[in-house]
């Protein structure tokens, strides 16, 4: 049984989001803010966050912000009335797993919740493979990346998983279609532009000159490098 977290300030909102997990096996604990709702995240670990935006004392992505920079990996589901693309990679990039404009479908957020736990059991079934690259090793149980020594690199939750991605499919021709509906899930609201930048910024991260990993397929999408520096030796 998954145990899942609901935060959000709308005591209607609230009790037929609960109603309707506990329906379907989970259990269920909620809060009303975002002190309260870090308290129990941090106490009770549970395996999915469903995260409201505006939230008195501490707001969403501050809650989100601070989950993950203690340690917290479990996905996290942004609800939010605000759909500008601004906000949807704001909540991704500080380590959202998905996220749903209000009004939203209570089926359709319990199908997003099923897909982003999915995705998480599948990671952590691989957790005795590494994947290496160039001077880099992935980690799928640890959910990080490291460089040859051990340290490990910044990435966010969504950058890992599009690195994870990447190295499952060594060679092949990505389609910007195929990426989003993979790493994000289908019906997910980011755009393929959106593609692009989460690709920039794990570039960022990994490359020491464009293309060095990730090559671009022109009005199509991207490949990861079949060969990807499987030397060992550390990229300057």
């Amino acid at each position: 049984m998954h145990r899942v977290l609901i935060v959000e300030d709308d005591p209607t909102l609230l009790r037929g989001v609960t109603d309707n997990f506990a329906a379907k096996g989970y259990g269920v604990d909620n809060a009303m803010d975002g002190e309260s709702a870090i308290e129990k995240a941090l106490r009770d670990r549970p395996d999915l966050i469903v995260l409201d935006v505006m939230l008195p004392k501490v707001n969403g992505y501050e809650v989100c912000r601070y989950l993950r920079q203690e340690g917290f990996s479990h996905p996290i589901i942004f609800l939010t009335a605000k759909g500008e693309e601004s906000d949807i990679l704001l909540g991704l990039g500080l380590g959202g797993d998905d996220y749903l404009a209000k009004p939203f479908s209570v089926r359709e957020l319990l199908a997003r919740a099923e897909a982003v736990l999915r995705r998480q059991n599948a990671v952590a079934a691989n957790s005795g493979d590494s994947n290496a690259f160039g001077g880099f090793r992935l980690d799928p149980g640890a959910r990080r990346l490291l460089d040859l020594e051990g340290e490990p690199l910044k990435l966010s939750p969504k950058e890992y998983e599009l690195l994870h991605f990447f190295l499952q499919h060594r060679g092949e021709a990505l389609s910007r279609e195929r990426i989003m509906d993979e790493v994000w899930g289908y019906g997910s609201r980011v755009t393929l532009r959106s593609v692009d930048r989460f690709v920039t910024s794990l570039r960022k991260v990994i490359e020491s000159h464009q293309g060095e990993f990730i090559e671009t397929i022109r009005e199509y999408g991207y490949r990861f490098r079949r060969d990807g520096g499987e030397t060992g030796a550390k990229p300057a």
